[in-house]
């Protein structure tokens, strides 16, 4: 059975089972999946590591926590790129483990808003700014560039790209409500959004858990 057998009409992206034409066409798919997982995957890293090492350069707190959250998107990528084209058993447990992962993010989000409230931070214009400006701005370069795969059916294919859908409504969700918060008197926008946010990450863990339980015993009746 294909590492990449689903429910979609094709049984194997890699192009080792279905016919001729769609064969083909399944090939090219997944090396094109393979190749923008990685670039993406790397390219958040290289930009992370930019961002911590000016963060400390210029010892600005906030700017660093910026900096560190990266953290799941790096490793959301990563395990999608280095776990697709593997057996379907490694491909199953990394969509479980991305699930995990989008689980965490909505435990954090809750976390940081409790300590918001707690201890109200103080804004500072220009490290927000820019954490926004270019968290949107590669929020939405990752979705162009996922756009083509996200009908696949495939857990990894699917789990990565509820995340990138999840980065452009929180990011630009966030800059917008940061400006909000900066002229307003009341802060509770921003905390309303941030159990928005928390809940669409618990609902991308149970849509990623269910398309990893998708059973693979049934397959299409031989034809004669």
């Amino acid at each position: 059975m294909s590492a990449f057998e689903t429910n979609t009409p094709f049984e194997d992206m890699e192009g080792r089972g279905g016919p001729g034409h769609d064969s083909k066409a399944q090939a090219r798919m997944a090396r094109a999946y393979r190749l923008t997982i990685w670039g993406i995957a790397l390219g958040i890293f290289l930009f992370a590591a930019h961002v911590v090492l000016w963060a400390h350069g210029i010892g600005n707190a906030q700017l660093l926590k910026d900096g560190v959250d990266w953290v799941y998107d790096v490793l959301l990528y990563g395990i999608a790129a280095l776990v697709f084209g593997r057996d379907e058993r490694a491909e199953r447990w990394a969509a479980l483990g991305i699930g995990a992962v989008m689980a965490v993010a909505g435990i954090h989000t809750l976390y940081d808003l409790w300590d918001k409230i707690v201890s109200p931070r103080p804004i500072e214009i220009w490290t927000l700014g820019f954490s926004a400006a270019s968290a949107i701005v590669i929020a939405i370069l990752i979705v162009a560039l996922l756009w083509r795969f996200r009908r696949e059916t495939n857990p990894v294919i699917k789990a990565t790209w509820l995340s990138s859908r999840n980065d452009v409504i929180s990011t630009t969700g966030f800059a917008l409500l940061g400006l909000v918060a900066r002229v307003a008197p009341v802060r509770w926008p921003e905390y309303l959004f941030d159990l928005i946010v928390a809940g669409i990450c618990f609902q991308a863990t149970w849509a990623i858990w269910k398309a990893a339980r998708v059973p693979q015993d049934k397959t299409l009746p031989a034809e004669a």
